[in-house]
């Protein structure tokens, strides 16, 4: 189960230049609007001290963490809804993501065109999400009449359907994303297909100047304001700091963050963000060929954690045996985990937790 986020803006606020340092992929990036034309996608890794902990544990010769997706979608302009700036195909590219990453310049530089004149993340932000809103207008008023028909001729899961839009379609046609309308578990699954931007979540990305990680200046406390206000996080990275740090050699990157008073790079804590946005926790399994982060939704069940492995270990699910990675590090051994008492046999409707290392007897 993967983790998939599309990385959204203006154009020159600086996505691409953050995307770069999160991959090392080299997509382009330049002082031009519309840099960025098709999406850049970039697996990146989730730092987890806890994997190379249990990879030497057991001795393992490869080590597969958990990864983030990350598309790169080029900058949206006022009008995009509408096709201008080829805002049709980009808006095509955000609603093939689980969640958005909203990038929003928070730094001066006369160096660097704004589209608009001039840094103001307010009007930044009210920019792209008018455009997303109005965008999923269009999409769900085709859905309504569409269905209204079929509703009327007494099918009823078009009636659930045409029900859930409305519910929609009023928080859109109030300003408010679809997210703010209160939509039950039901309402969501029966919109599933209209692939809702607004209704995806979302996490506001507050790109600094250098000198300015700690982020205290107006624009970014503007847009914590905002974030607040939509129940949505906020982290805080310069796409330049963290484009040098990506240069550097693995082993020269620890001085550097020290130099810079900083414990964690900033593109970790963005990745890590972004996981939890999604409910997301990681689960373990290690042994002499290669230790593993696997991905599952928070609240799976373990025939399901065993389905991200393969499909059959999922239907031939017998039973899981589980050893929490606090346990495992501080009897450093799965032998003495079970000696000890705390290895467990579980069931099918054992609920995974994060940091579990996990072992499936399957039979199919």
């Amino acid at each position: 189960m993967g983790v998939n986020c599309g990385i959204v803006g203006l154009p020159n606020v600086g996505k691409s230049t953050i995307f770069n340092a999160m991959t090392a992929a080299g997509a382009e990036s330049a002082n031009y609007p519309f840099c960025t034309i098709e999406p850049n996608v970039g697996v990146v890794p989730l730092a987890d001290p806890r994997l190379t902990r249990l990879a030497a544990l057991f001795g393992s010769q490869r080590v597969l963490p958990a990864t983030v997706e990350f598309v790169d979608i080029a900058g949206l302009v006022a009008g995009a809804s509408k096709g201008e700036g080829l805002g049709n195909q980009f808006l095509a590219n955000i609603r093939e993501t689980d969640a958005i990453l909203h990038v929003v310049r928070c730094f001066d530089d006369s160096q660097v065109v704004h589209v608009d004149g001039g840094v103001d993340p307010e009007r930044d932000i009210t920019t792209i999400d008018l455009e997303l809103i109005l965008a999923d207008m269009e999409s769900l008023t085709r859905q309504a009449t569409r269905l209204d028909k079929k509703a009327k001729s007494g099918d009823k899961e078009a009636i659930r359907q045409l029900d859930a839009t409305h519910k929609a379609l009023k928080a859109l046609e109030d300003g408010r994303p679809a997210r703010s309308a209160g939509l039950s578990d039901e309402d969501r699954e029966l919109l599933r297909e209209a692939h809702l931007i607004t209704l995806k979540p979302v996490l506001f990305v507050a790109n600094v100047a250098e000198d300015d990680l700690a982020g205290n200046n107006a624009y970014v406390k503007r847009v914590t304001e905002i974030a607040a206000e939509q129940g949505a996080e906020v982290v805080v990275i310069s796409g330049v700091i963290e484009s040098e740090l990506a240069e550097l050699p693995e082993e020269d990157r620890a001085a550097y963050l020290e130099d810079l008073g900083l414990e964690e790079a900033g593109l970790d804590r963005l990745a890590h963000a972004a996981y939890r946005l999604l409910g997301k926790i990681t689960y373990f399994t290690a042994g002499p060929k290669e230790a593993r982060a696997w991905t599952v939704r928070d609240g799976a069940l373990a025939p399901e954690a065993a389905g991200e492995i393969h499909t059959d270990f999922e239907r031939g699910f017998i039973r899981a045996e589980v050893v929490h990675y606090e346990d495992l590090d501080r009897v450093e051994s799965w032998q003495a985990a079970k000696e000890k008492g705390l290895l467990r046999s579980e069931g099918k409707e054992y609920r995974v937790l994060d940091g579990d290392v996990m072992h499936f007897r399957f039979n199919v």
